[in-house]
């Protein structure tokens, strides 16, 4: 019996690197996004719609980094994350220009409509720092602004990005809300359950239970 089960470890040992390398990780999807500068250069209505290449769902992460060069003291740099189950529901981010650097997070639900979850109108944010959005199943949706934690624990219930919209200015008669630059995002999410190896360890797992008590009541009736 002590030599099968050192047999199956030496197994599981050999077996799981190689596994390992030859299949890919289905679970993470990664993409990254750049956005010029004249898109934000409309309203909110007609805001420019990006569709990403994933559906990102379960647990996502978007960092924003701004190198837009506001034209403007009135101009903003407004992200929009649809849920792809709903699109009448959004998350909103939005950046303002320089002096006063505002800073806001909205949510949009088709139950209580648009609600600011968060605002700071003077230095909610700084140029050369990363804002970065998270959510997750388990613990809803936070914002880090780029020096700390300004939304936590957000309940959006299952929001998964497939469209962005971006926009920046107030008034279709103001003047252009940027004049250079380009904004980035980055987005990441994964499933664990999706990757079979993420099951592998538990089928060596079971299996080797089964063997061990198949093995000791083979023992006893010896």
């Amino acid at each position: 019996m002590k030599h099968v089960i050192i047999f199956i470890i030496l197994l599981t040992i050999t077996i799981f690197p190689g596994y390992a390398q030859t299949q890919s990780n289905p679970s993470i999807r990664l993409e990254t996004i750049e956005i010029p500068f004249d898109k934000f250069n409309v309203v909110s209505s007609d805001a420019n719609i990006i569709t990403l290449e994933h559906e990102h769902t379960i647990n996502w992460q978007l960092t924003i980094e701004n190198n837009l060069v506001y034209a403007n003291p009135l101009g903003n740099a407004v992200i929009r994350l649809y849920d792809n189950l709903n699109k009448e529901k959004f998350i909103e981010i939005g950046m303002g220009s320089q002096p006063d650097f505002k800073f806001w997070v909205a949510v949009q639900t088709p139950d209580t409509g648009y609600a600011v979850i968060h605002s700071r109108i003077e230095d909610g944010w700084k140029p050369g720092e990363h804002i970065t959005a998270a959510y997750s199943d388990s613990t809803g949706f936070s914002v880090n602004n780029g020096e700390r934690i300004v939304v936590s624990n957000l309940d959006v219930e299952n929001f998964v990005i497939k469209e962005i919209a971006v926009y920046g200015m107030e008034s279709s008669t103001d003047p252009h809300a940027t004049n250079s630059g380009s904004l980035i995002l980055n987005v990441v999410s994964g499933n664990p359950a999706d990757n079979p190896l993420f099951y592998l360890p538990f089928a060596i797992t079971g299996a080797v239970g089964v063997l061990v008590v198949v093995l000791l009541k083979t023992k006893k009736r010896m």
